[in-house]
């Protein structure tokens, strides 16, 4: 009897793989997952069985987390390609266990937002437009530069900055763009985007919390300097 016809004796529902997707992984045993990984069985055994046997080997998940490729392929049924893709999920799933997050930066203050960029944005040739994601902890989350060139309503559409916003779950954001001229003093056009975006920002419960514009060594808080 091949893996197929034992397979098929197994009710739809119930198939690791199947069940995965009605349910979700963590309706899974820990032999059905392995089934997943190992995706199809041998000539005498079905894949459920193939699982079974690996775990069996190993004396379930404590020893089996520190098998090598190698190892894995002394089993019978468990050849390069199946030991290969159980090494890789297994280095995976040790890699997300022992993951620490990096220290995100956090900005308190217009100068701790222009510290930020400072280094990166004050000898840009052009202007550059830059929005930074924060999340409850005024933690920066993400980093976009958005648009590229001189700063006008139709360039910097809130549509972009928001969409950048929503996608990282951002509580609020800080806009940035710098002068090549090295001096930072607003535009009458930076202070209308501006309004334009806190007023967008309003509407879509994120808030804009000041736009600072980067100059050579020097920055203008648009917030701070009371233009908005």
């Amino acid at each position: 009897m091949n893996d197929t016809v034992m397979m098929k004796d197994i009710p739809i529902s119930e198939r690791p793989r199947e069940k995965m997707i009605k349910e979700g992984a963590e309706r899974l045993s820990t032999q059905e997952l392995i089934a997943v990984l190992l995706r199809s069985g041998t000539k005498s055994d079905s894949v459920l069985q193939l699982a079974q046997r690996v775990l069996y080997h190993y004396d379930g998940l404590k020893r089996l987390k520190e098998a090598t490729a190698e190892e894995l392929q002394l089993i019978n049924g468990i050849g390069k390609a199946k030991a290969l893709e159980l090494n890789a999920a297994l280095e995976l799933g040790r890699r997300i266990y022992t993951y620490q997050e990096e220290e995100r930066y956090i900005i308190r203050t217009p100068e701790d937002a222009s510290n930020y960029v400072m280094e990166d944005m004050r000898f840009l040739a052009q202007e550059h437009f830059v929005v930074l994601c924060l999340n409850t902890k005024n933690q920066v989350i993400h980093r976009q530069t958005l648009f590229i060139g001189s700063l006008n309503a139709s360039i910097v559409h809130p549509r972009e900055l928001f969409k950048e916003a929503l996608r990282r779950t951002a509580a609020s954001v800080i806009c940035l763009h710098n002068h090549p001229s090295g001096d930072p003093s607003p535009s009458s056009e930076d202070i209308e985007v501006t309004k334009r975006l806190i007023e967008c920002g309003r509407i879509l419960g994120i808030e804009v919390l000041d736009h600072v514009i980067i100059g050579d060594r020097e920055y203008i808080s648009l917030k701070e300097k009371g233009y908005i």
